[in-house]
């Protein structure tokens, strides 16, 4: 393998016969490098964008979501709760009730997510961190409060000023309808605006109403002990894995724990599939690229007869004259891939730094530039598909050489 070694690099710098050698050879290694550093590129921008939504999600989401398999809600007691936190995956625990309501705000009527929570909501979530105008309170020891998504908010044309209440309106527990006072049928409550919150996300910003747990519970006719979901955060280092196990076996079965991934795993799909698509539409082009890898081999060996008769006469065989050639193009097409990876990475340490490729003015957006994350594994998955690429490109004109 060494001497078809030599001879492929040294027929890789070689004078050719004819030029055009030279340049659809340069030709053939120039596109695989776009293509690598294109590839490069891309698949790091919808890193970029998955680990900024990731970071939006997880200013609200818990690193652990638990819901009942069966039904909507559930009741957790006090010694399974003592139990939970006594584990050492669990950081911060927090109950929540979350339920469709329906709010009325002036002559305007809409229907909310309302999510009541406990006073560990704050401490489990970054929620302060996003409020936008006012401050986070849903309880002031006097009156019942409320957290708005700004959408939800601009929707019902009001601020963190307001004093007039909201009303809450959700239907009886009872099941019973009452046909002459439909407004029976009815629990009402009453909170009053106390900010207003930015995650960014249409589902919460449009749609969320937050309120106290307790609030919720009047609202909705709830038990003491009875809520629909617990959230709960996991310290650092401690892998989320692990965590799951571990709740579990106190919790038992008839339960779903969820990770952030899981809550919203439609979105997260969603963003697989089309680096998927985006990837497969980036191999095609390759492929494509890789016909001109093709036609400058079938070139060189039309070129390079005379040696390949020599190498016969000297004794060697048909499978060792086409594992030179095969080295020939899986050199240029390697020389097109390590000056694709490096012009890709470079391109994109310098987006990440300086934010060169803008996204609009500026001010229509989150950002103001593509966000980029550059993963290792996907540099890996590159590199195989071009190496794997060139050598099938390299053996298609390099099978038919014979003595």
């Amino acid at each position: 393998m060494r001497v078809e070694l030599k001879i492929a690099w040294r027929y890789l710098f070689a004078k050719k016969q004819f030029n055009a050698i030279h340049i659809i050879t340069a030709i053939s290694s120039a596109a695989v490098g776009v293509v690598t550093a294109a590839m490069i590129c891309v698949l790091s921008v919808m890193n970029g964008f998955g680990t900024m939504v990731e970071q939006m999600f997880s200013q609200f989401d818990p690193d652990l979501r638990i819901t009942s398999q069966i039904g909507k809600s559930f009741s957790l007691n006090q010694e399974k709760k003592e139990q939970l936190l006594s584990l050492p995956c669990v950081d911060v625990l927090s109950e929540c009730i979350q339920e469709t309501a329906l709010i009325e705000f002036n002559d305007k009527q809409m229907p909310v997510q309302l999510m009541g929570v406990d006073s560990a909501f704050a401490r489990l979530t970054n929620i302060e961190n996003t409020i936008t105008d006012g401050y986070y309170e849903v309880y002031d020891g006097a009156f019942d409060r409320t957290v708005l998504g700004v959408g939800l908010a601009w929707k019902l044309g009001i601020g963190a000023h307001f004093v007039q209440g909201i009303q809450v309106y959700a239907p009886k527990r009872d099941g019973k309808v009452n046909m002459l006072r439909p407004d029976m049928n009815f629990n009402r409550e009453t909170c009053f605006i106390a900010g207003t919150f930015a995650i960014n996300q249409q589902k919460y910003d449009e749609n969320l109403m937050l309120v106290d747990i307790d609030f919720t519970k009047r609202l909705l006719e709830y038990k003491e002990n009875e809520i629909t979901a617990l959230l709960l955060s996991v310290p650092d280092g401690y892998t989320i894995k692990k965590a799951k196990r571990e709740i579990s076996s106190v919790l038992g079965d008839g339960f779903i724990i969820q990770d952030r991934y899981e809550q919203q795993e439609d979105f997260f799909r969603i963003l697989r599939v089309e680096k998927l698509l985006t990837t497969l539409l980036l191999i095609f082009i390759l492929l494509l690229a890789s016909f001109n890898g093709i036609g400058s081999l079938s070139m060189l060996i039309i070129d390079k007869q005379q040696d390949i008769h020599t190498l016969s006469h000297l004794g060697a065989s048909n499978e060792m004259i086409r594992r030179i050639f095969i080295l020939e193009g899986w050199f240029v097409n390697l020389l097109g891939a390590i000056a694709g990876l490096v012009l890709g990475l470079g391109v994109c340490l310098l987006q990440e730094h300086f934010g060169l490729l803008k996204l609009g003015n500026g001010e229509e957006y989150v950002i103001s530039a593509y966000p980029v994350t550059v993963q290792s594994w996907d540099i890996v998955v590159v590199i195989i598909m071009v190496l794997a690429l060139s050598v099938l490109s390299a053996w298609i004109p390099a099978r038919k050489i014979k003595n």
